[in-house]
């Protein structure tokens, strides 16, 4: 999982670490992406770890930031990920 080989040297608590790997999920699973080899999770995974640092520690807003971010930037780069039945989160979700 990228988002654990990025973070294996770091000095997180468990409980971050735990934080930012939920968040990670929640937003691969909200893009439909089930293969971690794919390039794009290590770009997700890198925007959470930089969204995480900001303090957030909620994971459901961790992953909404995420959205907020890098969505369009991953429409461009990977439209076939995004069929019209994803929906991305709103503040409300």
């Amino acid at each position: 999982m990228p988002i654990l080989r990025i973070l294996q040297n770091s000095p997180l608590r468990p409980e971050d670490l735990r934080i930012l790997v939920a968040a990670y999920e929640r937003t691969l699973q909200a893009l439909g992406l089930k293969d971690r080899s794919d390039p794009i999770t290590e770009l997700v995974a890198k925007k959470i770890i930089e969204i995480g640092q900001t303090g957030l520690r909620d994971p459901k807003q961790i992953s909404r930031a995420r959205w907020k971010s890098l969505g369009q930037t991953l429409s461009r780069v990977r439209p076939r990920i995004l069929s019209p039945s994803v929906q991305f989160p709103t503040a409300n979700s």
